[in-house]
C-alpha cells in the first residue's frame, strides 16, 4: 500500500507502514492504520514481534510544575485560496512543497514540474496568497513569506540558470539586518520582481499555470503564463489550545503574550510558557531565541516553586 509523503509535501508516495520522516528519533516505523489493508504481511515479517493490529490508543496525564507550548504553524487550508489553484492545478504548488522541490534529498533530487516531470523554464512566485487579506481571515502579514522566497528564488536560479523567475509582490518587507541587500543581490541575479496583486490563477496551455494580476502601477491587469507557480501562503496557527487550557489568544487566535516587549514568551497562566509561532508569525532565528528564553522562563518558575516547597 502507497499513500502520499507528506514529509515530501505529496509530491511522493511512501508506504503505509514506514519512519515518518528522514530525522525521526526514534529511527523506527509506525503504521498509518486508516491506508493499512490489514493483509497481516507485516506482523508475520517483523522480527520482535512489535506489531500488534489488537492495540488501542491510550491517553496519558503528565503532572508538571510548568510547560513551554511551542506548536508552531500550519499554512493556510488549500480549501481557503481556490481562486489560486493550490489543489486544482498540478504545477501550483506552495512554498514547503519548494522546500523539500530544493532539499538533496527530496522527491525527485532536483527541480521538477510534478504534473510531467519536466524541468520549468518559468517559474512565478505570489506572495501573500492568503495573508493581508481579510476575505480569507488572514488580515495580518506572516512576515516570512518575503525573504524565503527570495531565497528559493536565488537557489533556483542557481540550479536552473536559464530559467526565468518572477516574484509577484505587493510589498518587499526585507526587515531584518542584511535582509536589504539580500533583496538587492536577487535583482542583481536577475530575478525580476513585478510589485502586483494576484487575482487568480487558472489552468494555462501544456500543463502551464495561467497567472491574471493587477499592476499596482495603475497601469491595468494583465496574464501570464508559468510552467510552475509556488504560493507564499499564510501563516496561521497549529493548535487550539481551548479544549486543554484556558491560555488566552489575540484576535487572529495565537497565544497572547502579556509582556511582549519585556519577555514575549510570558501567557497569562502561571507556569505556562509560548515560544516561536505558536505565539505569532516568526522566522527560524526569533524561533529559537525565544525558546531559549521560554525554557530559561520555566527553569526559573520550577525553581522558585522548588523554595517555595
Amino acid at each position: 500500500v502507497h499513500i502520499p509523503d507528506m514529509e515530501q509535501g505529496g509530491l511522493s508516495a511512501t508506504k503505509a507502514i514506514s519512519i515518518p520522516f528522514s530525522n525521526a528519533i526514534p529511527q523506527l516505523p509506525i503504521m498509518d492504520i486508516e491506508n493499512c489493508m490489514l493483509c497481516g504481511q507485516c506482523e508475520k515479517a517483523c522480527p520482535t514481534n512489535a506489531i500488534d493490529y489488537f492495540q488501542k490508543p491510550e491517553e496519558f496525564t503528565i503532572t508538571a510544575k510548568t510547560a513551554v507550548i511551542t506548536t508552531g504553524f500550519d499554512l493556510l487550508a488549500v480549501k481557503d485560496n481556490v481562486q489560486y489553484g493550490n489543489g486544482r492545478i498540478p504545477n501550483v504548488i506552495d512554498s514547503l512543497q519548494m522546500e523539500r522541490l530544493l532539499a538533496p534529498h527530496g522527491p525527485y533530487n532536483r527541480v521538477l514540474r510534478p504534473s510531467d516531470g519536466m524541468e520549468p523554464d518559468s517559474i512565478a512566485y505570489v506572495q501573500c496568497a492568503g495573508s493581508r487579506d481579510k476575505s480569507m481571515g488572514v488580515s495580518y502579514c506572516s512576515r516570512v513569506c518575503c525573504m524565503y522566497a527570495i531565497k528559493q528564488a536565488m537557489l533556483l536560479s542557481g540550479s536552473l540558470p536559464l530559467a526565468d523567475i518572477i516574484i509577484y509582490y505587493m510589498d518587499i518587507r526585507a526587515f531584518g539586518k542584511g535582509y536589504e541587500q539580500f533583496y538587492q543581490n536577487a535583482k542583481a541575479m536577475g530575478i525580476e520582481f513585478v510589485k502586483a496583486k494576484v487575482a487568480r490563477i487558472d489552468k494555462g496551455e501544456n500543463g502551464s499555470a495561467q497567472v491574471r494580476y493587477e499592476l499596482q502601477d495603475g497601469s491595468g491587469i494583465a496574464t501570464t503564463d508559468h510552467d510552475l507557480v509556488v504560493l507564499s501562503m499564510g501563516m496561521v496557527p497549529g493548535w487550539n489550545p481551548e479544549p486543554i487550557c484556558p491560555v488566552s489568544k489575540d484576535s487572529d487566535q495565537f497565544i497572547t503574550s502579556i509582556k511582549p516587549k519585556i519577555s514575549p514568551v510570558l501567557t497569562n497562566m502561571d507556569g505556562l510558557f509560548v515560544a516561536g509561532a505558536a505565539a505569532g508569525p516568526k522566522d527560524i532565528v526569533d524561533t529559537i531565541t525565544e525558546s531559549g528564553s521560554a525554557a530559561m522562563e520555566a527553569a526559573k518558575f520550577m525553581s522558585k516553586s522548588l523554595m517555595e516547597d
